[in-house]
């Protein structure tokens, strides 16, 4: 059995009395002081996430804006430096490689930040890909030389902007400020507005050397504030609440984005012809055969990833996330139903174990925060 990996951050977890666990591959915590717990301090308060077992590649060169064009399914031409962008790759047969975030650092540089257990599948995929040569464009793997934490939470800006001199305020959502510093760490870091929890906040990059300072320095600023570190288990159930896509479960090799209601982010009238966009605009123009739903139980049961649903006695789809919501105590999940059955009020039967429980298809986001 191979070793777990560790993110540069794990000597401090003990402090704070986390509960670890085997995620992909790596040794994080899912817990500090409960889940449930951890959920209402994100949402009333703010919450920090190590996210450092996350992949970070580089694409740089002149052809680097050709490359990501042919790709990704979003149209990487409408960014500019300081802005980013959330995309898909894909298969040839518009199933999904991976979902993630592009920023453009600058003209012919970009990092793409990627799910962690997909960055060597990524970056392999992109390898293969390239066709150019090595003085037109150059793909990188940094992931293991920087730490990632996001900051989340109403009071997410005021605690973070009391360790910079950085106006924080000017960084609108999807934008970010490289060459930020904070009180008493030495190397700047790259601060992006943008997360995977419904509220607003940040996600911080910055060399790995730095992270455990950085980690204990915004928690002891926090405090007071009632900041406190979360683990996979509420960064899970923030992210279901608020209808974010969990790579595994939400898109997968077997799921395309359309299905999966991310048509957002695949733009088929780009001029670039991109891998999988000829399956994805017929898709787009003709409808799926299978779409994704919130689904709420009526009766007593918690609709777990994977449980079967039936309408009629006929199998109609299945899971892809589910739990008893910490914000609006209800057993709520995400599903991959047939299309013709997927309007709001639509009753369903889920198969929870042994027993059958009614449900009803329901609105996403199950939660959105006050703006």
């Amino acid at each position: 059995m191979s070793e777990l990996k560790q993110t540069p951050l794990y000597p401090a977890y003990s402090k704070y009395g986390a509960k670890t666990i085997d995620f992909g591959g790596w040794d994080l915590p899912v817990q500090f002081t409960g889940i449930k717990h951890e959920h209402e301090i994100t949402r009333t308060k703010a919450g920090l996430f190590d996210v450092s077992h996350m992949g970070e590649i580089i694409i740089k060169g002149r052809k680097s804006l050709d490359f990501l064009q042919k790709m990704v399914t979003n149209d990487v031409g409408k960014l500019t430096p300081n802005r980013a962008q959330y995309t898909l790759m894909c298969y040839e047969d518009g199933g999904t490689v991976d979902d993630f975030l592009i920023y453009m650092l600058d003209e012919d540089e970009y990092l793409l930040v990627v799910n962690a257990a997909n960055t060597d599948k990524d970056y392999q995929w992109l390898v293969d890909h390239n066709d150019f040569e090595p003085t037109e464009l150059v793909i990188q793997n940094i992931s293991e030389s920087l730490v990632q934490l996001a900051i989340q939470g109403p009071v997410a800006e005021r605690i973070l902007q009391s360790l910079t001199e950085t106006d924080l305020a000017d960084i609108r959502f999807f934008r970010f400020k490289d060459q930020v510093f904070f009180r008493g760490i030495e190397q700047p870091a790259l601060v992006s507005r943008t997360g995977y929890t419904g509220e607003d906040g940040f996600e911080i990059y910055i060399d790995q050397k730095n992270g455990i300072d950085l980690w204990e320095l915004i928690l002891q600023e926090g405090k007071e504030s009632g900041l406190a570190p979360i683990g996979l288990g509420a960064r899970d159930t923030l992210r279901f609440e608020a209808n974010l896509p969990l790579y595994g479960q939400e898109i997968s090799k077997d799921i395309s984005p359309i299905e999966a209601g991310l048509s957002f982010a695949v733009k088929v009238n780009k001029h670039a012809d991109f891998i999988g966009k000829h399956v994805l605009k017929q898709q787009i123009e003709n409808g799926t055969d299978r779409k994704l739903v919130g689904i709420e139980i009526i009766d007593k049961g918690i609709p777990r990833t994977g449980y079967e649903i039936y309408h009629n006695g006929q199998y109609a789809g299945f899971v892809t996330s589910g739990t008893q919501s910490p914000t609006l105590q209800k057993n709520i999940g995400l599903a991959l139903i047939n299309t013709d059955l997927a309007q709001v009020g639509t009753e369903l039967v889920v198969q929870v174990r042994k027993r059958s429980a009614v449900a009803k298809v329901v609105q996403t986001p199950f939660y959105q925060r006050q703006k």
